[in-house]
């Protein structure tokens, strides 16, 4: 099949385009730069410009995009291209793709799992309401702009992903450091509710749900088993074996950060279940925590 992915270059993007295309599938990579190949296709979202000819007969689009949420400290023009990157860009490939002459019957938009806020032990299906928070506005603002896709009789799903495990990720990233100097613990309380999901299992998930599924709307991108931040930083020192006795000064996260970046990261408490995808049949290969961090971290 022909498909299209935008936000190839990112955690999700590279490993997407990478089973898609051992799976044998023409993958279109969207990009902001002069095409360097047959399977580069341009566009801006920033200018509202799109080789729309590039995109005729597309079976699927995958559209990943967005400015990296913890890449830069939350200035106020930062936050800015954080939802301008999301929505500027949905809009745009969504009323692409609906004028198309030949369209792509599915398009899967990515989301979070920000959607739901702070919302402390409370179980999180897909059923629950948008809670508060830039984030939750963002992703609220980001799912809308994918619209005229729908309306045009494309399918259009929303995996709303939580903290993606993986070598590269951005959590895996900034902890590992930190613990294999021992210098690891817990974040805050401890008692906020961290949603997490392997890389693999991604990439698996939004593939099933672009080929092998008749779901729409909102799906959960999280493992079955949500855990503690006490319970995850207990975990990933086990795996690393180092001791993580010492809890992690929120003044010292919140400096490195900045607050409402930190807020957003580290101290909510978001406790989601992927309740869609299990009713769907999907199959996780990473359920285990320890197994998920050995995975990411080997």
């Amino acid at each position: 099949m022909k498909v299209i992915v935008s936000g190839s270059s990112g955690l999700i993007g590279r490993s997407l385009v990478s089973s898609l295309s051992d799976g044998g599938h023409e993958v279109v990579r969207l990009v902001r730069r002069e095409p360097q190949s047959a399977d580069e296709v341009r566009w801006d979202p920033a200018i509202g410009t799109i080789d729309a000819a590039g995109l005729e007969g597309a079976d699927v689009a995958f559209h990943l995009a967005g400015a990296g949420i913890g890449d830069k400290r939350w200035t106020k023009s930062y936050k800015k291209e954080i939802l301008d990157s999301r929505v500027l860009g949905t809009g745009l490939l969504a009323s692409t793709l609906a004028a198309l002459d030949s369209k792509p019957s599915v398009m899967v938009s990515g989301s979070a799992i920000a959607w739901y806020g702070d919302r402390g032990d409370e179980i999180l299906d897909e059923s629950a309401p948008q809670g508060d928070g830039f984030l939750a506005d963002v992703v609220a603002a980001w799912e809308a702009a994918a619209q005229p896709a729908a309306d045009a009789g494309i399918r259009v799903v929303h995996p709303r992903t939580g903290i993606v495990l993986s070598s590269t990720s951005l959590v895996i990233g900034r902890l590992l450091l930190p613990f294999k100097l021992g210098a690891g613990g817990r974040m805050g309380s401890g008692d906020q509710w961290w949603s997490w999901i392997a890389l693999d299992d991604v990439v698996r998930a939004m593939t099933n749900l672009a080929f092998l599924s008749e779901l729409a709307g909102p799906v959960n991108l999280t493992a079955p088993n949500p855990v503690t931040n006490r319970e995850f930083v207990d975990t990933f020192g086990s795996v690393l074996r180092r001791p993580t006795v010492i809890p992690t000064p929120s003044l010292a996260i919140k400096s490195i950060l900045g607050s409402e970046l930190a807020e957003a990261l580290v101290f909510q408490s978001q406790r989601v279940v992927p309740a869609r995808l299990i009713e769907d049949g999907f199959e996780f290969e990473l359920t285990n925590l320890r197994e998920a961090l050995q995975s990411a971290v080997a």
